[in-house]
């Protein structure tokens, strides 16, 4: 019971706390006063240790946490171009549009309008073909499922039932989109007449999963995109092609295979879907793409609203669409990292080893991985900055939670730096987080 009577009273935390806390609402800061009291009395209830930090000092980080921003900007040293946790494909620069602006109106006309104006034009330019826009690529494969298929059976190789990320399952969105999957083939072999003796009077469709997160080698085999196509034509049935990495710009100068969307639609192909913010290099989107009377039919599906994009997503991708249409692929970062020759890179590695006097720095020649579920076999050769540390544990974790945050790999005790994630404007703030980290 003692233990419980040293606990301070709401009103006195509040009186220490006076000079911390200016400008923050009176009821936030008692909440939060109250939220760590709780906690202490359930702990001395339970018999459970205390957390020994003074009151106020517990009090202040909740409302530090509260009122600071938590996505902040890192400086991305790993060499995984589109990395998942970091956000995919990195932005370039851009300030947002400000105030009102016509996201659904149309200003020659003066009346309400269709936010896919700002975007569509410019899919259909890059692609040859009308397209629409949702939030992800996972929302574009559940609804053309849901819109041509519900109730019906949709034909797809066993080889080709991917998880997507996260626990999202091929079959798992099959099933809530109302669609019967038809498996067809083995795990390593399909064959076209696979496809052809799975046909119905109940299929609707057929499933082309492109394998961007994985890859089998060895015995394998599957029908070419024509030929599939040729087959879907012979029974009126609609060939779509989930792409996922969304590449419009032809990586193969650069070592990189990876089908591009319009040659997909150009081998045949009715519908594509693939993602805004990996190889597109732009924000988290999924664009759907094809045959016009079908893609006008998807945006009539009633889903297509929960899953529309918002305005900001809109302005973002509307620029890097453009980047694209011009072929400025250097204003694209992801797409500049990947053409960035490894000479360039080795020369920014000499200029880094330069600031870091006093260090046993080793620049190496490596691999970097384009990542996000795009070429998952194929990687870049990149030069890496090696600074042998101490404690590597610890001085990675030092890393990370400075300012700015530096996320980057160990190695043999060593911390490495893959200059090909690093942007040029980072190296001296990248140089003060690591001597920061070294004092």
């Amino acid at each position: 019971m003692n233990q419980f009577r040293e606990l301070p009273s709401v009103d006195q935390v509040l009186r220490n706390l006076h000079d911390q806390i200016n400008g923050l609402p009176r009821e936030l800061i008692v909440e939060q006063i109250r939220a760590v009291l709780a906690a202490r009395r359930e702990a001395l209830a339970a018999a459970e240790p205390v957390d020994q930090i003074p009151v106020e000092a517990a009090v202040t980080e909740r409302l530090r946490l509260l009122t600071e921003p938590s996505l902040r900007r890192v400086i991305n040293a790993t060499g995984v171009i589109l990395h998942t946790n970091l956000g995919r494909a990195p932005l370039a620069a851009e300030a947002p549009l400000a105030g009102y602006f016509n996201l659904e109106y149309d200003l020659a006309a003066g009346r309400r309008g269709r936010r896919d104006v700002h975007v569509a034009p410019l899919l259909e330019a890059l692609l040859g073909k009308p397209g629409i826009v949702v939030n992800n690529n996972a929302a574009a494969v559940y609804l053309v499922l849901n819109e041509l298929a519900a109730g019906f059976e949709v034909i797809v190789s066993r080889g080709e039932l991917i998880e997507i990320g996260d626990g999202f399952r091929i079959p798992d969105i099959m099933a809530r989109s109302g669609a019967i999957l038809r498996e067809v083939g083995t795990t390593n072999r399909t064959l076209l007449e696979d496809y052809r003796s799975a046909v119905t009077e109940r299929t609707r469709l057929i499933l082309r999963v492109h394998p961007s997160n994985f890859r089998i080698s060895g015995f394998t085999s599957r029908p070419e995109l024509a030929a599939l196509a040729a087959l879907a034509g012979e029974h009126g049935i609609p060939l779509f092609e989930d792409l996922g990495s969304g590449c419009l710009a032809d990586l193969r100068p650069f070592g990189v295979e990876e089908p591009r969307a319009g040659d997909s639609l150009s081998a045949g192909a009715d519908l594509v879907s693939f993602s805004g913010d990996k190889l597109l290099g732009g924000p988290q989107a999924g664009i759907i793409a094809g045959n016009g009377m079908l893609v006008e039919r998807i945006r009539r599906n009633a889903m297509y609203r929960a899953f529309r994009v918002d305005k900001l997503i809109l302005q973002s991708l509307e620029t890097t669409l453009r980047r694209a249409l011009r072929q400025d692929w250097e204003s694209i970062p992801a797409l500049k990292m990947i053409f960035t020759p490894p000479e360039y890179l080795r020369r920014r590695a000499e200029r880094i080893a330069r600031h870091l006097t006093g260090w046993d720095i080793e620049l190496c020649s490596s691999q970097s991985a384009i990542g996000g579920g795009s070429t998952p076999d194929q990687t870049l050769p990149t030069w890496t900055v090696e600074v042998p540390v101490a404690d590597a544990a610890a001085f990675e974790q030092r890393l990370r939670t400075g300012q700015p945050p530096v996320i980057c790999r160990i190695q043999r005790d060593r911390i490495l730096l893959d200059m090909r994630t690093i942007f040029d404007d980072e190296e001296s703030a990248l140089v003060a987080a690591l001597l920061a980290a070294r004092h």
